[in-house]
């Protein structure tokens, strides 16, 4: 008799895997823009090759409402670093596309409805030290991925951990989500051989401690890993050495919030599987203010813009500026519960459940700074003095709503400084 877990990995298969239909109708219109760009790389006599990377060419796609397909352009190393983005847009002359700033602008072209090509230069490096992005080790991935991952049993378990880290935002290097790349699953269903086996391992971790992954033994023990590989990239909580290049961390941009979280998840669902786990959860206002209602809290729904450009830039400030308000909410009210969802474009929704503190203490100055202490005085009516030092107790009045308003018009500068260009309390 198959065990839960099998069962329950049997059906998510069932809806995270792309049909077969899916996979050719993307292959075709693939062939197509592919024979075209490389077309006009002829015609304009760039010495470039194109090839296709990401899950599309791993084979290790999940079913999504929307496709992006990583089409890379990988230039002659005679080409300055500072022209492969103008020359990358040459080749798409007669493309309708946008063009997206970065460390290397790359570009990004609808096919049709739920279709994406991502088209992004990369520099034909020998090795891997002569890189000058991440992205010009993208090749070598594809090439590593292909080699080692073979069987389709693999790259079912790949999907279920690309599923699950996706429904519970832990799938994306982005400084929004700091989470897992999808190079980085893949490496790690392939160290631990299944999806199952992976969840186990992330229950386990100790985060108090670095985990150290070296796949392809590159380093001889942990120390040597910790001297060799810059600082700024092991400040993770999971190391994992790239097997084409035993210097970088797959894994830099996890961060611990991100993995502590995915751990209780882990844990839960090895506990109770349930196919509700590989589902993407969507907030239910409603059901979070009724909720709010009959516990005698507050809710404040409140809607972020910035002018940042969409994507990693604009997830990131908005996420920031997310929590310093959740900083200054808490200096107020107890959050009970609280939410943060990036709409991949310029605006974010967030939410706080909170409930209203009696009364806080604010500290003053020392008793010996006369002036401090008369403009404290001035500000405070009632005061004490311990040790020293003034103190004052001040009484919360008024509902979150009000307090987020008042402090929107007295924070006006601030908010603009942060890159935010719109904040409405819902």
């Amino acid at each position: 008799m198959p065990s839960k877990i099998n069962s329950v990995l049997k059906e998510v298969l069932s809806f995270v895997k792309p049909s077969e239909k899916e996979i050719m109708e993307i292959n075709a219109k693939l062939k197509i823009f592919l024979e075209k760009i490389d077309k006009n790389r002829k015609k304009n006599k760039i010495n470039a090759q194109i090839f296709v990377g990401g899950s599309q060419a791993k084979s290790t796609m999940i079913k999504k409402d929307s496709y992006d397909i990583d089409v890379f352009v990988r230039f002659d190393k005679k080409y300055k670093d500072s022209m492969l983005s103008d020359l990358t847009e040459k080749i798409l002359s007669g493309q309708k596309f946008i063009r997206i700033h970065g460390s290397r602008d790359y570009f990004k072209i609808k096919s049709g409805e739920g279709l994406f090509f991502e088209i992004i230069p990369v520099k034909m490096v020998q090795s891997p030290k002569e890189s000058e992005n991440v992205t010009d080790l993208s090749y070598s991935h594809v090439n590593y991925i292909k080699k080692k991952i073979k069987s389709e049993k693999l790259l079912d378990e790949i999907r279920l951990a690309k599923s699950f880290c996706y429904a519970n935002q832990a799938y994306g290097a982005e400084s929004y989500i700091s989470g897992f790349s999808g190079y980085g699953i893949e490496l790690l269903v392939y160290y631990y051989k299944s999806f199952e086996k992976f969840a186990k391992a992330i229950a386990k971790i100790n985060l108090k401690e670095k985990t150290v992954i070296d796949i392809e033994k590159q380093h001889k023990n942990k120390n040597q890993i910790l001297m060799d590989i810059n600082e700024a990239k092991l400040k993770s909580p999971i190391i994992l050495i790239d097997p084409t290049y035993k210097q970088r961390n797959v894994l830099a941009a996890l961060s611990m919030e991100t993995l502590a979280g995915f751990q209780k998840i882990c844990i839960n669902f090895l506990k109770k599987p349930d196919v509700g786990f590989f589902k993407q959860k969507v907030v239910d206002i409603e059901k979070v203010r009724q909720d709010a209602k009959n516990k005698g809290y507050e809710l404040l729904l409140i809607k972020i813009a910035t002018n940042k450009q969409e994507g990693d830039i604009a997830g990131s400030k908005l996420l920031k500026f997310y929590r310093y308000i959740n900083q200054e909410i808490q200096r107020f009210y107890e959050i009970k519960a609280d939410g943060f969802e990036y709409s991949g474009k310029k605006t974010a929704r967030a939410f706080y459940v909170v409930k209203k503190r009696r009364d806080i203490l604010v500290r003053g100055p020392k008793v010996n700074d006369k002036e401090n202490v008369k403009r404290f005085r001035l500000k405070h009516k009632i005061i004490s003095v311990k040790n020293g030092q003034l103190y004052s107790k001040i009484q919360i009045k008024g509902a979150v709503k009000g307090f987020m308003r008042d402090f929107i018009l007295k924070n006006r500068d601030k908010i603009k400084d942060m890159s935010i260009t719109g904040l409405d309390v819902l």
